[in-house]
């Protein structure tokens, strides 16, 4: 049985590390972001999808920018309606940006956009959308969060629907076409029982299914090579 946090062998398949939290609101995530990827925060930091920019609040000694359509940034961006993000090439050493692309329409070219600003790292995070539709979608009833047809024009809403395979097998292409590599790569789990994870992986010894059916979230970190052109992205 494995302890709190670790990964598991499922099969063949290679084992991916899995962290048991889950995150009350976005000042929760903002917090787990400045704890545990501390050692990559620090220079000129860009926080897309800011908020209400906890996350600078939580940092001392940075240059942070924060962007968003909405909240408390630096500058306010709808970044569907962008070409370019507004900043000169490899200017930031560490762009963060959890929960975001998956809002956009344009998430593979703001993608781009990311690493063309990254000077160094990049801190991602994309959510498995079938963890939450699985009851509402079994039971053939209820609803799941940002999808459905409400009555008037949702002010935002996802415009992706994948699982975590498909999030993964997203973030191993970009290394082919852009001059990055993948530091770390992890999925994340709601707390649980341990008697009921170990019932459940019982029910799917394959962790590609365990993870699609039950992780909650991706966790990237990416590293920008040096020597790729200043405009990959455009």
């Amino acid at each position: 049985m494995d302890s709190p946090q670790g990964p598991f062998q499922c099969g063949s398949i290679i084992p991916m590390k899995v962290e048991y939290i889950n995150f009350r609101d976005r000042a929760e995530r903002a917090e787990y972001v400045a704890n545990r990827f501390k050692r990559f925060l620090s220079g000129r930091i860009i926080d897309v999808g800011c908020d209400h920019a906890t996350l600078k609040k939580l940092l001392s000694n940075i240059d942070y920018v924060g962007v968003d359509v909405g909240g408390d940034p630096d500058i306010q961006l709808n970044l569907e309606e962008i070409h370019y993000l507004p900043f000169n090439d490899r200017v930031f050493d560490c762009v963060v940006c959890t929960d975001v692309l998956e809002h956009l329409n344009n998430l593979h070219h703001i993608f781009g956009e990311l690493i063309r600003v990254a000077k160094r790292y990049m801190v991602l995070s994309l959510p498995n959308n079938w963890v939450n539709a699985r009851g509402p979608i079994g039971r053939g009833k209820g609803s799941f969060g940002h999808y459905g047809l409400p009555a008037d024009p949702p002010r935002d809403r996802h415009k992706w629907f994948f699982n975590m395979s498909e999030a993964i097998d997203f973030i191993k292409s970009q290394e082919k076409r852009y001059p990055i590599s993948i530091l770390e790569l992890y999925a994340m789990e709601k707390p649980r029982n341990v008697f009921v994870r170990w019932l459940r992986r019982m029910l799917y010894p394959s962790q590609k299914c365990y993870l699609n059916r039950y992780a909650h979230t991706i966790w990237i970190v990416i590293e920008r090579r040096g020597g790729g052109s200043e405009s990959e992205s455009r």
